[in-house]
């Protein structure tokens, strides 16, 4: 890879998690400060939720809350590259690697590092 392609996707990636992070914490913020579960991540991100943070497809008037984000970004990079799904998965089977009791979402990228010799696991 060149160096301007492999910026170009640290910088995507920068942007992905940066983004993602920002929808969970307006969830935690809407929720009473619970953040989204590892089983319903998908859901309570890209729907309508309720205050208890069950799922709806359509806005009424329990559900009145999100959806935070379009879509789960795909990871540019790593073995998992092309891949959206969320998990507390640190075997590296899924694009992104998530603690419901903190958070906390980081690219599941294992010992993968950038240009810098930075883990793409620290951004």
């Amino acid at each position: 890879m060149s160096r301007a392609s492999v910026g170009a996707v640290d910088a995507r990636l920068v942007a992905d998690l940066a983004v993602m992070r920002s929808a969970i914490e307006l969830y935690a913020a809407e929720h009473n400060g619970t953040f989204p579960t590892e089983a319903k991540f998908l859901e309570q991100m890209t729907t309508y939720t309720d205050i208890a943070g069950a799922d709806n497809a359509t806005k009424t008037g329990a559900y009145i809350y999100g959806p935070y984000l379009k879509a789960i970004p795909k990871l540019q990079i790593g073995a998992q590259k092309g891949l959206s799904a969320v998990a507390n998965d640190t075997a590296g089977t899924t694009a992104w690697t998530y603690d419901e009791t903190t958070g906390n979402i980081v690219a599941n990228t294992g010992a993968l590092t950038d240009a810098a010799g930075v883990l793409y696991t620290a951004y």
